[in-house]
């Protein structure tokens, strides 16, 4: 590790196969805390290259529990965190919409590092029991049209590093690594991410690969589609500045869309929206980033229609019923 840290102290940059090999040794316990923390520092302090971005996957991809979901059209809708906002859980209820409207979703997701709660905390909360059999994972993509991977329980080799990462407590590259390990490799992915640099970034990873994807980064510096500005969204067709009313919805106001006060405050507006007894605001950011992620499965349909599909899907209960049905099989 002291000849990475030289090279990385004079600003010079790793290639794909060092990238790849540090984090396996870092997952192998090769190296201690302090170096870990080190390593992880250097890059808060400087951006992730490409070359380094496509190594870390590698190695994540390499040392995982692999899900094979093959059989399914699956999307994963799942944001990099780290923005600072501490919003509700809008990924993860995106997720039971689109289970709602009839799609399966692989929802890839972790306990809360730099949010006070993240899609994991939601789903034990609620009762979900995390596994890796994959026939338990087809069972619930087959009947309730959603099935949830811990991300933990899948790379269990990075233990070394999740106590690390909540001792830091902001983001590191990890949270840039979130979307592109899904376990079951879905053919297509809504990704959120928390700065325009980390969306190109993201776009040259995916524009040459086989799945269908949209990136999505708001303005003022959302992971996800927030409402609060215009909003940044790529895909392999090109890359759009958009507002709103591609939506047929209005702007709301940043407090609007913020998280509650730990896990229990931020289960009760999860299961509000759900319910249909959120607000304005909640029930539209649900509902854009919804849209969002069936145009990317639904290509050949606006957004302003998708995002009616997602209206639909929640106001009618069939997103709480996917819910329902996922947890009352655990």
């Amino acid at each position: 590790m002291k000849a990475i840290f030289n090279r990385l102290f004079q600003f010079q940059t790793l290639s794909r196969s060092e990238s790849e090999e540090v984090l396996i040794k870092i997952a192998s316990g090769i190296y201690n805390e302090s170096q870990i923390a080190a390593f992880l520092t250097v890059f808060m302090m400087r951006p992730v290259c490409l070359e380094e971005l496509l190594g870390f996957r590698d190695a994540m991809l390499n040392l995982c529990i692999h899900a094979d979901l093959g059989d399914f059209n699956t999307i994963d809708v799942c944001g990099t965190g780290g923005d600072g906002f501490d919003t509700f859980n809008i990924s993860t209820l995106s997720a039971f919409v689109l289970a709602g409207a009839g799609e399966k979703v692989v929802k890839h997701g972790n306990y809360g590092v730099s949010s006070s709660c993240g899609s994991s905390n939601i789903m034990e909360f609620s009762g979900y029991k995390f596994s890796t059999d994959t026939s338990k994972l087809k069972k619930e993509l087959d009947e309730a049209g959603i099935c949830f991977m811990h991300a933990p329980l899948f790379n269990p080799a990075m233990k070394n590093v999740a106590g690390i990462r909540r001792q830091l407590g902001v983001k590191t590259f990890f949270n840039m690594l979130g979307p592109l390990v899904n376990p079951s490799s879905p053919k297509n992915q809504l990704i959120g991410v928390y700065s325009h640099e980390v969306a190109r970034l993201y776009n040259y990873v995916y524009q040459t690969g086989e799945v269908s994807y949209a990136i999505i980064h708001s303005n003022d510096g959302y992971d996800e589609i927030s409402l609060t500005s215009p909003f940044q969204f790529i895909t392999k067709r090109g890359e759009k500045y958009l507002g709103p009313e591609v939506f047929g919805l209005d702007y709301v106001q940043n407090d609007e869309i913020h998280g509650g006060t730990g896990i229990a405050g931020s289960a009760e507006i999860f299961h509000n929206v759900l319910k249909g007894r959120s607000t304005k605001a909640q029930h539209s950011v649900v509902v854009a980033n919804s849209a969002a992620a069936l145009h990317v499965l639904h290509p050949e349909k606006e957004l302003a229609e998708c995002a009616s599909i997602a209206n639909e899907a929640l106001e009618s209960g069939k997103a709480k019923a996917a819910f329902e049905r996922l947890i009352g099989m655990n």
